[in-house]
């Protein structure tokens, strides 16, 4: 079996039970992700997880702000934000990793979306585009140049990351097979043309 050399990375970006059948924002079919993804991590010495970790207030809850449904959209500071259900919610069940997801071998997890006045979904940055999780730095501190994802969900905190992952000069890949959308009022085909058009290459799990 091949295994990726150590400049090489996968990265699990939020496979949490919230985002999974049943959660408070859920994606379909989200749960059927979890197997590709534990065997994908076979194939990785460097393994990352993302995972998004909400205070109650968090300003991207659409229960935080008068009259406003989920999906709808306010202006922040930084921009257009689409509102949420409450979800992943910090030492909640629901922003626990996928029961079935392996974790025990991770070198890193990244928690996000922990500032109340300000969502993440990329893994390197918060909405704003210039505040750091911290990911970036440690990919470079170890040499890391090139990076695998796959996760929940493909139209925002997969989309978000990979172009983010190639602003920073690394490779990107995306395991389709591996990830599942939302696909809000035309997010999957936006996100899948853009990263197509800024160099992230979409593959399957059955190429590596």
């Amino acid at each position: 079996m091949t295994v990726f050399k150590d400049n090489t990375a996968l990265i699990l970006i939020d496979i949490q039970n919230d985002f999974c059948p049943g959660g408070a924002l859920e994606v379909g079919e989200g749960n059927e992700i979890v197997e590709v993804a534990n065997k994908l991590q076979e194939k990785f010495r460097v393994k990352i997880a993302t995972q998004d970790w909400h205070p109650p207030n968090h300003t991207s809850f659409a229960s935080n702000h008068l009259d406003k449904l989920p999906f709808s959209t306010t202006e922040m500071f930084y921009g257009t934000q689409v509102l949420w259900p409450d979800h992943c919610i910090q030492g909640k069940k629901g922003a626990e990793f996928h029961p079935k997801l392996i974790t025990k071998s991770t070198d890193l997890i990244i928690r996000k979306g922990f500032r109340t006045e300000i969502d993440s979904y990329s893994a390197f940055f918060d909405n704003d585009h210039k505040t750091s999780t911290g990911l970036g730095g440690y990919l470079k501190a170890r040499g890391i140049n090139s990076i695998y994802l796959c996760g929940l969900a493909l139209d925002f905190c997969v989309y978000f990351s990979a172009i983010d992952g190639v602003n920073l000069d690394l490779e990107v890949n995306v395991i389709k097979d591996a990830c599942r959308a939302i696909d809000l009022d035309g997010s999957l085909e936006m996100a899948i043309n853009d990263m197509k058009n800024k160099g992230v290459n979409l593959i399957t799990s059955n190429d590596l």
